[in-house]
């Protein structure tokens, strides 16, 4: 078996040194319990291993009735009882859902929609982020938080507000966005010039004439969008680090954290937030049905990119069904603690659920929790999450702190998945993380660690790299990517990417812009087919490991070799015979192209023999569907065997001898292991 040496730079502290363990939590919502409950709450998680709730997150009327009182009362004894049963606490900010009085007397603090019309009071991140009054009443409440429970030794970090990421467009955020334009842009001219105007006569020559990209106004300038996007990300930013400040000016020291939702959700960029962020912390919310192996795992790897490899933490996610899908199945036995495994082995360090105690009305009533009735104990959620915070507590804290030894990484870019959602053409649903996703598996199921990097990351530690879609190319990255092909990368990249610049405008020498040098090509078009409709790969001379022809579909670039020789040509259609697939050589490295969207086996195939080239080690053999990941710590090395199938499966460990890390006997030689079944092996 190829594996990486240990390292003992490899490896980061602890979230919190102060109780290095796994966390295992939840939600927690005592305030809408009656006090008698609170103790068979405690009861009920020392029965299940819990050891860390959030609180108080929509408390704030709570916490807050009226302008000038506040009430915490309730919160210190329940923080009192907590601190007693030796549980910890990420307490929370209650923020993403003021009160009513507070709606009612600054009505402008409400969101506005795509047309300008303010939103009525309700629901919740209700809030506009440019809002003074807003951002004075959440600094108010975190610093009184603060101050109160800056002594309590059972604060294991900070939870600030909510799920961040509505946009809002009230006249209010429109004269902020032309101020944020003025200080990027400097003059009108220089807007003008990068924005295109003279298209369709839009030139502007007021800055009051630029608007928000309004539903019933300008929809047709996709610079707009994009900047607007980057607006907002950066006034919801601004939201964050107002609260976040308040609690830092009275413990310096202490981690404070939101939680976010990786690529679940395209409004929020991870990556620009998390210099701001002391550990990242998402909610990860997958199909319960569960109906691809990659998705989770490509999203927990954005969270661990977004800080450089640092580990992170899974502060939600369903004990069962979640609620808000269209069907709320529930999760098969198992699967949770499937799911939850994978989470730890792409980098977590918690695993927490939403929620603790089922709600019993409201829009959420009908989601899963670990306590769902008064027989909780003896529910099947309940008993499987006690079963696996048993494991987690034998854990320990052996594993906290240890990263991934990939050196294989997916390039992802939020202002990019912004920037090709807004492009009208050549296909209406781009499917950028869908594509990302599929090529992420197509090395997933080769068994070897992969990781997911953004333009700005550091390239050195890799040897394969592949930007599914790169659609924008900012300033910096064509030159970064040259740099890693020429000192001996393998880079790869595909079908509509290199088609505009950080201003959403086209490249004059043909796509692919300034990565025609690298990829030794250029392309003339991009040919969209409808659902119906597929071409396919043909390989003349299929190299080892290849079928001669696989199916492609939805893009198809027509390919001009410059220096690039071609391995695939298309199958069929007018495009038959031209290229398709090439690679590139530059320097010590090469560079290869993949201009469409091709079957899922044609990457698991091309991918094997990549890997192959470059000397990548495969973690384990083991049988489709099984899913493997490392993760190197200083002292000891730990891999994660998930099984993904509905059946038995037979892993071969031969003559090597490891640790069970989660049940502590030594494994070798064949290991059964059942539908939705993990090992987790110690070296």
């Amino acid at each position: 078996m190829n594996i990486v040496n240990k390292d003992k730079n490899l490896t980061y502290p602890p979230i919190n040194p102060k109780f290095p363990f796994i966390f295992h939590g939840a939600d927690y919502n005592p305030d809408q319990w009656p006090r008698d409950t609170w103790d068979e709450d405690i009861r009920l998680m020392k029965l299940a291993k819990i050891n860390i709730v959030t609180l108080p997150v929509f408390s704030w009327v709570n916490l807050q009735p009226d302008e000038s009182t506040f009430t915490f009362d309730w919160l210190d004894e329940i923080m009192a009882l907590l601190e007693k049963n030796n549980i910890t606490v990420a307490l929370a900010t209650p923020t993403a859902a003021q009160p009513a009085w507070m709606s009612q007397k600054y009505p402008e603090m409400l969101l506005s929609d795509k047309f300008g019309i303010r939103h009525k009071h309700g629901s919740r991140n209700n809030f506009c982020p440019t809002s003074k009054d807003y951002r004075k009443f959440s600094f108010e409440i975190a610093l009184n938080m603060v101050q109160r429970y800056k002594d309590a030794k059972n604060i294991a970090f900070w939870h600030v507000s909510n799920e961040y990421g509505s946009y809002c467009y009230c006249d209010n955020c429109a004269k902020e966005f032309r101020n944020w334009l003025k200080e990027k842009y400097k003059s009108l001219e220089n807007l003008n010039d990068k924005w295109y105007t003279t298209f369709w006569s839009h030139t502007f020559d007021n800055w009051d004439q630029i608007t928000p990209p309004y539903e019933n106004g300008e929809t047709r300038m996709q610079v707009l969008y994009l900047d607007y996007s980057r607006f907002m990300n950066q006034m919801i930013l601004d939201c964050y680090l107002n609260e976040a400040g308040a609690i830092r000016s009275v413990k310096p020291d202490d981690f404070v954290t939101t939680n976010m939702m990786s690529a679940q959700y395209i409004n929020i960029d991870c990556r620009a937030w998390a210099k701001h962020i002391d550990v990242i912390a998402w909610d990860c919310y997958p199909q319960p049905y569960h109906s691809d192996i990659a998705e989770s795992a490509f999203r927990h790897e954005c969270m661990r990119a977004a800080k450089d490899g640092q580990p992170f933490l899974l502060i939600e996610q369903s004990p069962s069904n979640k609620c808000w899908s269209p069907v709320l199945s529930r999760k098969k036995p198992g699967l949770m603690r499937l799911l939850s495994y994978q989470a730890l082995a792409h980098g977590a360090e918690s695993v927490m659920y939403f929620q603790w105690r089922r709600s019993l009305s409201g829009c959420e009533k009908m989601g899963s929790a670990i306590v769902e009735s008064d027989n909780a104990e003896q529910t099947r959620v309940f008993k499987e999450v006690a079963h696996l915070g048993k494991e987690l507590e034998k854990m320990g804290d052996s594993f906290l702190g240890s990263t991934s030894p990939a050196q294989v990484a997916i390039l992802f870019d939020w202002e990019s998945w912004w920037a090709s959602d807004f492009c009208i053409g050549p296909i209406a649903d781009k499917k950028y993380v869908a594509t990302a996703e599929k090529h992420y598996k197509g090395f997933m199921q080769n068994h070897v660690d992969i990781n997911v990097i953004y333009p700005d990351s550091n390239f050195d530690k890799y040897k394969i790299i592949v930007a599914p879609m790169l659609y924008m190319l900012k300033p910096g990255v064509t030159e970064k990517i040259e740099e890693f092909v020429n000192n001996g990368g393998t880079f790869i990249t595909t079908t509509f990417s290199g088609i505009a610049n950080e201003y959403d405008r086209l490249y004059t020498n043909g796509f692919l812009g300034p990565l025609q040098k690298v990829m030794g090509l250029w392309v003339e078009e991009v040919d969209s087919l409808y659902e119906s409709q597929s071409n396919s790969i043909k390989f003349s001379k299929a190299p080892s490991g290849l079928k001669e022809n696989y199916t492609c579909s939805r893009l198809c670039d027509t390919i001009h070799t410059k220096t690039a020789k071609t391995l695939a040509t298309y199958g069929k259609s007018w495009q038959k015979g031209s290229p398709v697939v090439t690679e590139n050589s530059l320097g010590k490295g090469k560079a290869y192209y993949i201009g469409t969207d091709p079957e899922e086996s044609f990457l698991v195939d091309f991918y094997k023999m990549i890997c192959l080239n470059s000397n990548i080690p495969i973690i384990l053999d083991v049988p489709l569907g099984v899913e493997t990941v490392t993760r190197t710590g200083p002292e000891a090395i730990f891999i994660f065997i998930i099984n993904h199938n509905d059946v038995d499966v037979t892993v071969e460990l031969k003559n090597d001898v490891y640790k069970d890390a989660i049940n502590g006997c030594d494994l070798t030689g064949n290991i059964k292991m059942e539908p939705q079944g993990v090992v987790v092996l110690q070296k």
